[in-house]
């Protein structure tokens, strides 16, 4: 049996809550943008983004730290297309993640084997990727386009 995280919301007002993901630090807040809310925090679907692109960006520095290497400073965009399904209701059609690693891709040794197999190692868009298509692009410090191969 593996891990079982959890998080507690405390509604403050209206559609803003304040994320509890530990009881001893500040909590973080999601709020809906107007009209129904007023902006005060991450949406629900910003927080999705930031949960498959976290988990992706920890799951390649894990692979490349396991062979010393050191890719840092890596920075991750995500977004997301959001449309209507047959029911006309929104949803979240398609994820689009590229990460940066902050160094050229040639001083990374064994990048090849990491980059197969990183992104099976990652809990978040292993899973949300069952029902939403997840694109993952690596880019090097010169914007050399290091996955997917070309």
């Amino acid at each position: 049996m593996g891990e079982s995280p959890s998080v507690r919301l405390v509604q403050q007002s209206d559609y803003q809550f304040s994320i509890y993901y530990n009881e001893e630090r500040d909590p973080i807040f999601g709020d809906e943008p107007p009209p129904l809310g007023r902006s005060q925090g991450a949406t629900p679907s910003q927080f999705l983004l930031a949960g498959v692109a976290n988990c992706l960006s920890d799951s390649l520095l894990f692979a490349l730290r396991k062979f010393k290497q050191n890719p840092e400073p890596i920075e991750t965009k995500a977004s997301c297309e959001i449309g209507r399904n047959d029911q006309n209701r929104l949803r979240i059609l398609k994820i689009d993640v590229e990460i940066r690693v902050g160094v050229p891709g040639e001083t990374l040794e064994n990048l090849d084997r990491v980059l197969a197999q990183f992104q099976d190692f990652c809990t978040v868009s292993s899973s949300v990727s069952l029902g939403i298509p997840v694109n993952v692009t690596v880019i090097d410090s010169q914007d050399k386009l290091l996955y997917p191969a070309v």
